[in-house]
């Protein structure tokens, strides 16, 4: 087993490059920790970052690299193939798409355990399965959410173009001067982020930007039809729900303003079950809720956006849409936060700064004496003070 598991990983690593390395999650697997996750959506480049993990840190004979769906594994335990690698004089084992395998969890705690000088890293696609069963790992592992590529990422790797990491007091106190400079100094700039917003998230972009679309819609019914279910007591016939919950955000055209009474009785579902629902769709990171603001933030979203832009023009496209350019906007502002929230006055507040988004001729009409309020417009640079250029978001990570 362990000489067939090695001649196929030769392969697969022989073909990953080390041009482009993701260096936040790379620093994640280099840590010290002896038992390091990785979850994300399906297409994030999980396995890319295990590979050159592995490609940039030890030698050949000293990993042991495989996929838990690998056919080929039904008859051997990962414990068994553990065990073998390690009388091998192995030191790091390396498993993908762990959550395709039974009782993973139990499994990794018992090789965690037995074999002390091994180094474990893995990788999940279904993070309502990860997220369900860490909790007999707790006190071993460090999870580590792999997030679809942010601007900034994107343009590295499709354009060789460096941007530094941004806060977001420098964006907000420098965006004349930052927006200018990289401008000026890379004028496919904008360009390259009008492509991001339609194909640029998931690294498989590369392999084939026109039929990167129906890709990216395959993975999410995979979400839909396999990973929900395999995780939540849902009645299959209940799985429609969630793919009309989906039509709604698409066919509201503008960002969807939920109104739980009246869907819950539309959908022939409970307020509670309605909520939960909401909820598994944003465990997936399909979606994104934004609950407004106050001192006692309610559970109940304001607003609901795709989990990022891709994922609304991958919709969009199945329903024969052209997404609204407003929406499209306040899809990317929404998911460059993990925590913001609607407001009554402008769009968002993250923090305690308050943000209208549009396109480059928007006025300050809706923020207009509202303290420490900017606009995010879409456009490449700016020379106002409280404009900012919506691409500088996406140097935030």
């Amino acid at each position: 087993m362990i000489s067939y598991i090695r001649n196929k990983q030769a392969r697969i690593i022989a073909s990953v490059g080390l041009e482009f390395v993701r260096e936040e999650y790379f620093k994640k697997l280099n840590a010290k920790s002896r038992l390091v996750g990785l979850v994300g959506q399906r297409g994030v480049g999980k396995t890319t970052l295990m590979l050159q993990y592995l490609k940039s840190n030890f030698k050949p004979l000293e990993y042991l690299y495989f996929s838990a769906d690998d056919v080929y594994l039904t008859d051997s335990s990962i414990y068994e193939i553990a065990e073998e690698f390690v009388k091998l004089g192995g030191r790091v084992l390396a498993i993908d798409e762990i959550h395709k395998y039974s009782n993973w969890a139990n499994e990794l705690k018992s090789i965690y355990d037995s074999f002390p000088n091994l180094i474990i890293r893995f990788s999940g696609s279904s993070m309502l399965n990860i997220s369900n069963e860490k909790y007999d790992l707790s006190r071993r592992v460090a999870i580590s959410y792999v997030k679809p590529l942010s601007f900034r990422e994107f343009i590295k790797f499709n354009s060789n173009i460096n941007l530094p990491l941004f806060s977001l007091e420098e964006i907000l106190n420098n965006h004349i001067e930052l927006s200018t400079k990289y401008v000026f100094e890379n004028p496919t700039l904008y360009k390259n982020f009008l492509k991001y917003l339609q194909i640029g998230y998931y690294p498989f972009f590369k392999e084939d930007e026109e039929e990167y679309l129906n890709k990216l819609f395959n993975a999410c019914e995979k979400i839909i039809n396999e990973d929900i279910p395999s995780v939540n007591r849902i009645d299959y016939a209940h799985l429609s729900i969630f793919k009309k919950f989906i039509a709604k955000l698409i066919y509201s055209r503008v960002p969807y303003k939920i109104n739980i009474s009246a869907l819950s009785k539309e959908f022939g579902i409970s307020h509670p079950t309605l909520m939960h629902y909401i909820e598994i769709l944003e465990s997936t990171k399909l979606i994104k809720a934004v609950r407004k603001y106050s001192k006692n933030i309610s559970k109940k979203p304001a607003k609901i956006y795709f989990g990022n832009t891709n994922l609304l023009y991958t919709f969009s496209e199945q329903f024969g849409l052209e997404p609204e350019i407003g929406t499209v906007r306040e899809t990317f502002f929404a998911n460059c936060f993990d925590a913001i929230y609607y407001s009554d006055i402008g769009d968002f507040r993250v923090d305690d700064v308050i943000f209208e988004v549009g396109g480059k001729n928007k006025s300050f009409k809706q923020i207009k004496d509202v303290p420490n309020s900017f606009l995010a417009i879409d456009t490449d640079y700016t020379a106002e003070p409280n404009k900012i250029p919506l691409w500088l978001f996406g140097c935030l990570y």
